[in-house]
């Protein structure tokens, strides 16, 4: 692979971009475009609003917003102040957000548009803390600061330059929420060399380059969305359009309008892909998606026969599969020269500079074909959960092995299949869900005693969650008003498809819910 250039931080990675390809196109949004050089330009107005708004080298500061050139240029110019990003789900409501926000310490939000053109700062509770919200210029209001307001607080601030090149590799740079299994989200903490290092990699295996158009369909929010969408095409000078809200009966004309060369998704998006084509009128012109030359789709397992079709009847050059973590970036990734039958079963080999191995119950390293909890350790492994250390030394043992809570099989080529999951997150679209945080969110509504999220098969979704719910002692549950406030307060993905109504949970012989026996009960 290409060696990396000497960036060590995302500001220098900026600076050298736009000294050496000042009209390089990388964000493309409608009709506006913009250039290496033109974010640059705003990313420094935007940190020298910052420094004035009194953000110090390792403070934090919250983004939220869909994917958009506004949340491109304020992620940049966070990390032009030295500032960490805490990145907030444009899906999060009010009490998600919040949690995430004062979990961190981060005093200052910009909240950019939200779906349906909402605003984050009219969802929040009240945070004392948070000291500053910044807000799109024309959504102001009198206790915000507007866009424009931040730029016109740094117009007189010299040190901004200095401030952007004191950044250290070692420096933190995001804090990244992660679903957890205790009911609370994780903050995931990187610093800037492993994000570099881990997604230029990722980009050199994909083939990803200044001529290719990559729609980043994944929120900036999510950690592929971030790194492997807004950073990577930074790093390789590619096209990136972002996707604000991604609608399934769009994807053609995506593809083809948006003349798209790389599309990341899960084996869904793709099989709806070929089954727009199939039902292309016969007296029509076929759709034109020639211009698709790489499909990443990151599961666990994606159809031999799906792989096939995809390069026979779009002619793909290339289909990849990897498998990634927040607390470990990326692990393995299948390369150019795998069979068909490799990127069908497995995630590939390792990305150069990371170690995997299989072990079982006991911590010991099992023989190749056998399945055990996979460990990974390397440069990617996260520098650990903020302000829970504890946490950290659970997950990350004495030797630097990060313990994934994922199950899988080293073939003797050293090909990773994942094959479960130790811990109980399932997959919305996508999006990694804990039954915990979920659980205690429905909690919170007030009508119910217990709670017992279990991830179950769906069509349409991959997963979805359905919720056994018990009231507490004489409270009647409407389940349609429990269901319209789980929508109200949670993130679409979290929402439970269906909630069920019981009397009892079930308890195993250690007087815990038995998970094992809701799931026998939606097969069912």
């Amino acid at each position: 692979m290409g060696p990396m250039p000497d960036w060590g931080t995302l500001p220098r990675m900026l600076r050298e971009q736009a000294d050496r390809h000042p009209d390089a196109a990388v964000v493309e949004d409608g009709g506006l475009r913009l250039t290496m050089a033109g974010l640059r330009e705003s990313a420094a107005g935007i940190a020298r609003g910052l420094i004035a708004l009194g953000v110090r080298p390792g403070d934090r500061v919250a983004l939220w917003g869909v994917n958009d050139p506004y949340w491109v240029a304020h992620a940049l110019g966070v990390w032009d102040a030295g500032g960490v990003l805490v990145p907030l789900s444009p899906r999060y409501k009010g009490i998600e957000a919040a949690g995430l926000i004062a979990r961190t310490g981060a005093e200052v939000l910009l909240t950019g548009e939200g779906h349906g053109g909402t605003v984050l700062a009219d969802l929040l509770p009240p945070l004392p803390a948070l000291r500053h919200v910044i807000v799109p210029d024309g959504l102001r209001d009198g206790s915000w600061l507007a866009a424009s307001d931040l730029r016109a607080l740094g117009a007189d601030v010299t040190t901004a330059e200095e401030r952007a090149l004191a950044v250290r590799p070692g420096d933190l740079c995001e804090i990244m929420s992660t679903s957890g299994t205790t009911g609370t989200p994780k903050g995931v903490m990187l610093d800037h060399a492993q994000v570099l290092r881990g997604y230029w990699d990722w980009a050199e295996i994909v083939t990803l380059g200044e001529d290719d158009r990559y729609p980043v369909i994944a929120p900036f929010s999510h950690g592929f969305g971030l790194n492997a969408g807004l950073i990577a095409c930074l790093l390789r000078r590619a096209t990136m359009l972002p996707i604000r809200a991604f609608t399934p009966d769009a994807l053609v004309s995506l593809i083809s309008s948006g003349r798209v060369s790389i599309l990341a998704g899960p084996p869904t998006l793709f099989y709806r892909l070929l089954d727009e084509l199939d039902r292309a009128e016969p007296e029509r012109a076929e759709p034109d998606v020639s211009s698709l030359r790489v499909a990443i789709c990151g599961a666990a397992a994606v159809p031999a026969a799906l792989i096939t079709r995809l390069v026979e009847r779009v002619g793909l050059e290339r289909v990849i599969n990897a498998y990634g973590l927040m607390e470990g970036t990326v692990v393995s990734m299948t390369r150019a020269e795998d069979p068909v039958e490799v990127i069908a079963a497995t995630t590939g080999c390792p990305v150069p500079g990371i170690e995997v191995k299989i072990v079982d119950d006991d911590g010991g390293e099992v023989a190749a074909g056998e399945r055990g909890e996979i460990l990974q350790r390397g440069y990617g492994v996260m520098r650990g959960y903020w302000d829970e250390p504890d946490k950290t030394a659970e997950v990350i043992d004495a030797a630097g092995w990060l313990h994934t809570g994922d199950i899988g099989v080293l073939d003797k080529s050293g090909n990773l299949a994942i094959v479960d999951r130790k811990k109980e997150l399932y997959i919305v679209n996508g999006f990694n869900v804990s039954p915990a945080e979920v659980e205690s969110l429905l909690l919170r509504e007030g009508s119910l005693a217990q709670a017992a999220v279990v991830g179950v098969p769906d069509p349409g979704s991959g997963e979805a969650g359905w919720a056994y719910v018990v009231p507490r002692p004489g409270v009647m549950v409407d389940v349609e008003a429990l269901h319209a406030w789980a929508r109200a307060n949670m993130s679409n993905y979290k929402v439970p498809k269906r909630l069920i109504l019981v009397d009892v949970l079930p308890t195993n012989a250690n007087g815990k819910i038995d998970k094992i026996a809701l799931r026998a009960r939606v097969a069912e």
